[in-house]
């Protein structure tokens, strides 16, 4: 019997190693041995889950080089998650400060016409507010806005922001504004008939906000021809979408900073 030498060992086919492919949902790939060619639609239990044009699903094992890519052996593995980068800024785009204590309260307010325009300022703005020790309180409307500001008593160090819903001229809420004449409080306001609407359409899933025809309470209007149930589902949708000023109209943020700059800014 012929003996093999080492140089015999060398000089013989190598095999050649298969490469190794993240499995990225989407990947078209084929099984070889059924030929069942399709999508990834995800890896489970140490198995990938393919979809071919038709809608079909099949389950095949990974394993090395278990599938064809462009014809080719491969092998499919997780894909590497990213470490997670450093926020620096803050849902508002401020410079967020690490490590905080919230700052006590400032005897300023400001004050939003109700619990969804709270719950929206808390999202976007939260951070900033605690830095600056400004709370947040819903009006539940502004017909009583002038009593509210007396019973408040403002002064020095002591100042009021008001967020109005609906601020355009000839409306309830810009004769109401029209009789504030007190320089320690400063209303702002945005053109939409309800917060929702200053959040955009894209951050919630839809192209436009659907026109509510006159008579029909807005929230209600909305939640009817989106399909999204009751307000307070609806509202949860709409919320659940932002995720930072990008999110909102042009308006709100301009409303809502400079009520903020106005009662953290010191007087002399």
């Amino acid at each position: 019997m012929r003996s093999h030498s080492y140089d015999d060992v060398l000089s013989g086919p190598r095999k050649r190693k298969v490469p190794e492919v993240p499995a990225e949902p989407g990947l078209v790939v084929e099984d070889p041995a059924s030929g069942f060619c399709g999508a990834l639609v995800k890896l489970e239990y140490g198995n990938a889950v393919l979809e071919d044009r038709k809608g079909r699903h099949r389950v095949f094992p990974l394993g090395p080089a278990a599938f064809l890519l462009e014809g080719k052996p491969v092998t499919l593995v997780p894909v590497r998650e990213k470490p997670a980068a450093v926020t620096t800024r803050s849902a508002s785009g401020s410079v967020k400060v690490t490590g905080l204590k919230a700052r006590v309260a400032r005897d300023s307010r400001i004050w939003v016409e109700g619990k969804h325009d709270a719950e929206l300022v808390e999202r976007v703005w939260g951070h900033d507010l605690r830095v600056e020790g400004v709370v947040v309180e819903p009006l539940d409307g502004v017909d009583s806005l002038a009593d509210r500001i007396a019973e408040f008593g403002t002064g020095p160090g002591r100042r009021l922001g008001v967020l109005v819903d609906h601020l355009v001229p000839g409306t309830k809420e810009a004769r109401i504004v029209e009789t504030i004449r007190d320089e320690n409080v400063l209303v702002t306001g945005h053109p939409y008939v309800d917060v929702w609407q200053a959040v955009k359409p894209g951050a919630v899933g839809i192209k436009a906000w659907p026109v509510v025809p006159k008579g029909i309470e807005w929230k209600q209007g909305i939640c009817a021809a989106l399909g999204w149930g009751e307000p307070y589902e609806g509202w949860q949708r709409v919320l659940s979408g932002v995720g930072g000023f990008r999110d909102l109209e042009t308006p709100l943020l301009g409303a809502v900073e400079r009520l903020i700059d106005f009662v953290t800014t010191e007087q002399g």
